[in-house]
């Protein structure tokens, strides 16, 4: 067998093993095509809705966030504890290209906590 006979064959070889079913995998986002032909078929417009929240008081962290979604309207909410004991809380919404809306309240009344400085060890 020549050379030519063997690259000839280990191409074919190489094009009849591709699978002609490959899988597509969608995350619901259009990938531009930048000219090279390649795009993501845009799937259902994006819709979730996801909370959580942390309360460690060994630690201090109080702290949480939910958000909403259908479409082009956003919707959410998070909050934290602030070193003067305060819930800072701020409540947001998206309405297509209106842009970030939000509003910022604070719950509770600043009390100055005593400096304690951290341990130290020899």
């Amino acid at each position: 067998m020549t050379l030519k006979a063997i690259i000839l064959s280990a191409l074919v070889a190489v094009a009849l093993s591709r699978p002609e079913n490959t899988p597509s995998y969608s995350y619901g986002v259009t990938t531009p095509s930048y000219g090279y032909g390649v795009t993501t078929p845009s799937s259902a417009p994006a819709k979730y809705d996801f909370n959580y929240a942390v309360n460690d008081p060994p630690s201090g962290n109080d702290f949480g966030h939910q958000e909403a979604r259908d479409g082009p309207n956003t919707q959410g909410s998070y909050f934290v504890l602030l070193p003067d004991g305060r819930i800072q809380r701020v409540t947001y919404n998206v309405n297509g290209d209106s842009g970030y809306v939000a509003d910022v309240t604070y719950e509770g009344d600043a009390t100055p906590r005593p400096y304690t400085p951290a341990p130290q060890y020899a």
